[in-house]
């Protein structure tokens, strides 16, 4: 039975209808698509049925409407919940899903947020996620939004692409999806929400060390290395599950594994004789275009740390790849006087740190062929990289030092370093002027040289030579200064510079000894970071935390904290209570939701 009939304007693209609320018979809102970009609001209450309530126009065609109603329950002091609100998500032909906040009563839009999830338009399916609704977003990959511990979260699903989706009940899947992928039709539960990271472990024999990526190979080929105190011998039972032979307490095993992390196979297993242990390895294309790609693996025989450090020998093996990057053959192996902790490669040779010595080597026939060397380092080289013609050098308790090669004088120059000791345990290269460190205290953070002194160096004949022999503070003619410091309260042992989502900002990520992951994010305009510095500000008076420590001494504790603003912190503002929110939202002339929506768009940039 037809009750009323409206003309659109243009063609209809798609249509959802809200749900209809507790205590009612039918619903309120329809919502209309059309392919003028617009999305249309309008009214199914009989008395003004069909009447447009709002407009939206978005950047390109929706393809898929969904009406999604969430109530946000974040305990506060009062214990009260927050009140239900009403979302329509639209998906767009470009891959971006459009998120507006639709007002109960006039059927308004405002708040509108966005986000790409892939390059097909997202089709929006409703299903049942602990006993809430929640989204299911299928686009180039599956996508999940949902409400967990008061936030709104949308995370990708690890799992294939799908076409059809819908929520699916039986007793024995309570709540489930079935989907439609490819030609087949898939049943499946959506388990571990609130996770970020999707995980996969592949069981090594003894601790990993050191892994570099075999470049240029049609598979990621991963080289890892362990050091452990066993040994390796034959036994009927399970060396997985009751661990291996232990060896006697002086003797090292140590091993070289090729590794297809798509298939989690080891391709080659080498095993170190002779109590060898690895400690360093990188890849490294030498002038010599025979042998192509090369791994240089660092070793040292009968290391000792008690009761004083000693060696008998350290090693630079040689490698070359065979069958297609699968295998391993030994080149050579060269003779050194110390435990090489870092190798890379720059300008077609091998930079090795021996001990406190950083030297430069070429390919030889039968073994690396030195070719200069600087012994000027203060204790043990940990970590070298190298950009152009610059070489930034990493001291296990002397922080950065930075270098520069003279191929016409066959010289390292060290002309800047850090007058704060640093005992190094990560380091990654920024950019052209700068490092980021971490060290064994639990702080981050970024070294620079100013422009003005590395504008000299580059400009001066002697390459530095004549000021290194003056020198400040018995050291460089030039000082690094800190841009970051930012204590994290745990000890950083790796790096690394990413984006993990597709269009998101690069960050630095951080993963530390206990096991937690974390992002540095640069902001790229000054008003976020007076928006946040403000936020942080006003979270430290009136949301301290639990233990009754003052947050700014903590984030401080060995060296002040220096332009970073604690993400952790910010990110409890929607467990304040309301009276708090509006409160700290009235101080900054924002409203609770835009503070929201702003930590959202943040969050959206990394992950």
């Amino acid at each position: 039975m037809e009750v009323e009939k409206h003309e659109m304007s243009g063609d209809v693209a798609c249509l959802d209808i809200a749900p209809v609320p507790e205590g009612r018979q039918r619903s309120r809102f329809l919502a209309v698509g059309s392919y003028d970009n617009t999305i249309r609001v309008l009214s199914l209450d009989p008395d003004d049925c069909m009447q447009i309530l709002s407009v939206q126009s978005v950047s390109a065609p929706p393809e898929s409407l969904l009406f999604l109603e969430v109530q946000a329950s974040i305990g506060g002091e009062d214990g009260a919940d927050h009140p239900a609100s009403l979302f329509l998500n639209a998906g767009l032909q470009t891959g971006v899903l459009f998120r507006t906040v639709v007002d109960m009563v006039t059927g308004q839009l405002s708040d509108s947020r966005s986000r790409f999830l892939g390059l097909r338009a997202p089709k929006l399916f409703s299903i049942n996620v602990r006993g809430r609704r929640a989204m299911l977003c299928l686009s180039s990959r599956p996508w999940l939004g949902y409400i967990h511990q008061g936030h709104f979260l949308l995370t990708p699903l690890s799992y294939e692409t799908l076409e059809y989706a819908a929520s699916f009940s039986s007793d024995q899947c309570a709540e489930g999806v079935v989907s439609v992928a490819g030609d087949a039709l898939r049943i499946f539960t959506i388990e571990r929400l609130g996770e970020t990271f999707n995980e996969t472990a592949i069981p090594l024999r003894y601790t990993p060390r050191k892994f570099v990526l075999q470049p240029k190979r049609k598979f990621a080929s991963a080289e890892q290395m362990e050091n452990g105190d066993d040994d390796d011998k034959d036994d009927p039972l399970s060396d997985e599950q009751y661990g291996y032979p232990k060896a006697e307490s002086d003797k090292w095993v140590s091993c070289i594994r090729v590794l297809d992390p798509r298939s989690a196979a080891t391709t080659c297993l080498l095993e170190l004789q002779d109590n060898e242990a690895a400690f360093s390895l990188c890849t490294v294309n030498f002038h010599d275009k025979e042998h192509g790609t090369l791994l240089a693996v660092g070793t040292a025989k009968g290391l000792q740390f008690w009761p004083k450090r000693s060696l008998v020998t350290g090693f630079i093996h040689i490698y070359k790849f065979v069958d297609d990057g699968k295998s391993l053959e030994l080149l050579h192996k060269t003779q050194v006087e110390g435990v090489p902790l870092a190798l890379c490669q720059f300008q077609g040779r091998l930079l090795a740190g021996i001990g406190s010595v950083l030297r430069l080597y070429d390919l030889g026939k039968k073994r690396l062929l030195r070719k200069c060397e600087n012994k000027l380092f203060p204790n043990t080289i940990v970590s070298i990289h190298t950009y152009r013609d610059r070489i930034y050098v990493g001291d296990i308790q002397e922080s950065f030092h930075f270098c520069k090669y003279r191929r016409d004088e066959n010289q390292l120059y060290i002309f800047a370093d850090d007058s704060v000791p640093r005992w190094l345990t990560s380091s990654y290269h920024v950019d052209f002027d700068s490092m980021a460190g971490a060290d064994k205290f639990g702080n981050i953070y970024f070294g620079g040289c100013h422009r003005m002194s590395l504008t000299e160096i580059e400009e001066d004949p002697t390459g530095g030579k004549i000021k290194w022999e003056q020198g400040k503070l018995n050291g460089a003619p030039n000082k690094v200064e800190e841009i970051v410091q930012f204590h994290i309260g745990d000890v950083v042992n790796s790096l690394q510079k990413a984006s993990l989502i597709p269009g998101g900002g690069e960050c630095i990520i951080y993963g530390t000894v206990m096991g937690s992951v974390g992002a540095l994010l640069p902001f790229t305009s000054r008003d976020d970071v007076d928006f946040f510095s403000h936020l942080e500000m006003h979270l430290r008076q009136d949301h301290p935390p639990l233990c009754g420590r003052d947050h700014m001494s903590y984030r401080s504790a060995y060296f002040p904290v220096k332009d970073v603003i604690d993400g952790d912190l910010c990110e409890q503002f929607p467990t304040l209570p309301l009276d708090a929110q509006r409160k700290i939202a009235d101080e900054l002339d924002r409203t609770p939701g835009e503070i929201l929506k702003k930590l959202e768009e943040v969050r959206n940039k990394i992950i």
